[in-house]
């Protein structure tokens, strides 16, 4: 047994090749969704559950907020790479297998921080999925130790697509 390669690291995404995401939405209760990403095959499996798909590359926000009675008892975003297979990847709740991590908050203060720097990529004109993944590394770290991170503009953008056309 301890010749047996490890199930997770080298398991492909699932057998289309996708990462899967499960969305859960229960008003006010367990509310999972996707706040950005393109989405390559939407699962309804009733109405409070569903399954969403994501081609390996793609990147996409996935928010989680849960409440009980006396509140708000959890809430995160993370930032997310698909992962193709034979990719190194870390494990994340509801993603299967996970995925290559861009971004990691928790708390809806900094969760509200993260969803403005979303929104404000998007008045530049950019969507947030075809925005380089340094950028939300970039607002991951910025936000964790306290700062505001630096808006991404068109510039940026254009620089970051000539970037990936010269490393091919």
């Amino acid at each position: 047994m301890s010749g047996s390669p490890s199930p997770i690291r080298h398991r492909q995404p699932s057998d289309d090749g996708m990462t899967r995401v499960e969305l859960t939405w229960i008003e006010k209760r367990i509310e999972h969704w996707i706040r950005f990403g393109r989405v390559a095959v939407d699962e309804i499996m009733d109405r409070r559950r569903r399954t969403v798909r994501f081609r390996p590359g793609a990147i996409f926000a996935f928010v989680r907020w849960a409440a009980n009675d006396y509140g708000t008892v959890s809430s995160r975003i993370d930032i997310v790479r698909a992962v193709g297979t034979g990719e190194s990847f870390t494990t994340l709740p509801f993603v299967r297998p996970g995925g290559d991590i861009l971004l990691k908050i928790e708390g809806w203060p900094k969760v509200s921080q993260v969803l403005a720097a979303i929104d404000a990529t998007e008045a530049a004109g950019v969507d947030p999925c075809d925005a380089a993944p340094d950028h939300w590394r970039h607002v991951h770290n910025r936000i964790a130790a306290g700062h505001q991170p630096r808006l991404y503009t068109i510039e940026r953008h254009r620089a970051w697509l000539k970037r990936r056309e010269i490393e091919g």
